[in-house]
């Protein structure tokens, strides 16, 4: 019988989760599907039962769902727990467990080049739910420090006790400070969505350099005003599909115990198939 899996949300008419799944599934010739189901704020509980009527095997939780998610869960893993929120679902006989594979999804492209967190220091743009996920992989890899950069400087402080709380070292500055300090950090990490409408650079990039790692979580265009200004001061780059695929490998992992076949979900990512 074929196994279905899903992404859940509103919107989802532009999720790409559909297109990576289901490649993954052909490369290994699983008897699997896996598609986009919208579920409107305030319908989620329905939404879930419906799910659970179909004998969905597992699936992805995106705006605006990750944390009430958690309230119609089983049980959750340690980092879901942490992080305090849920982007992956398995159902194993009736029983949902969630993850959260933005943390994984996050560092293994920084795994994959080789480059070390430990001790550095780290610039976050963003006090969003993508930014608690980077932060809670930043603080298990031993950064050193983590400078919290955000519009609502309130959000930002939020983040900072959090990052305290899970035993990081962490501060709040303002957009103008950065200017001066962008030098000191190894790590410049956008977690804002800004660069998905082709907007100019959160930041000024002019004093970024071959010693900069930055790394912008927006997947869509690939290359944004940031990610383009910094390859040409000669920085390390890690772009937002790095990101986009690892998660969705977590994800395939997760629910079927087998490596995923990340070749096919890459292509299948950046066209070809």
């Amino acid at each position: 019988m074929t196994s279905t899996f899903a992404v859940i949300g509103d919107p989802i008419d532009h999720s790409l989760s559909p297109n990576i799944h289901n490649a993954a599934f052909h490369s290994l010739n699983l008897d699997s599907t896996y598609i986009a189901y919208k579920i409107p704020r305030g319908e989620l509980a329905s939404g879930i039962e419906a799910l659970k009527s179909i004998k969905i095997a597992g699936f992805n939780v995106t705006i605006p769902h990750k944390i009430e998610i958690m309230k119609y869960l089983d049980a959750t893993d340690e980092t879901s727990s942490v992080i305090g929120a849920v982007n992956t679902v398995s159902n194993n006989n009736g029983v949902l467990k969630g993850y959260n594979t933005d943390m994984d999804g996050f560092l293994n492209p920084i795994k994959r080049k080789n480059l070390v967190i430990e001790d550095s220091q780290a610039l976050i743009l963003g006090a969003g739910g993508a930014a608690r996920a980077i932060i809670t992989g930043m603080v298990k890899e031993k950064v050193g420090k983590i400078t919290i950069v955000n519009r609502t400087l309130k959000n930002a402080n939020d983040l900072v006790q959090f990052t305290k709380k899970i035993g990081g070292n962490a501060d709040a500055i303002s957009l103008q400070e950065t200017t001066k300090l962008i030098s000191e950090y190894k790590f410049i990490i956008n977690t804002t969505s800004l660069g998905f409408r082709n907007e100019p650079s959160p930041i000024p990039t002019e004093i970024i350099d071959s010693n900069s790692i930055v790394y912008d979580i927006v997947y869509k265009p690939v290359n944004t005003d940031l990610i383009m200004k910094a390859k040409k001061n000669g920085a390390t780059v890690i772009y937002g599909y790095e990101m986009l695929l690892a998660q969705a490998e977590r994800a395939f992992e997760i629910w079927h115990k087998v490596k995923a076949p990340y070749n096919a979900m890459k292509k299948a990512l950046l066209g070809g198939v």
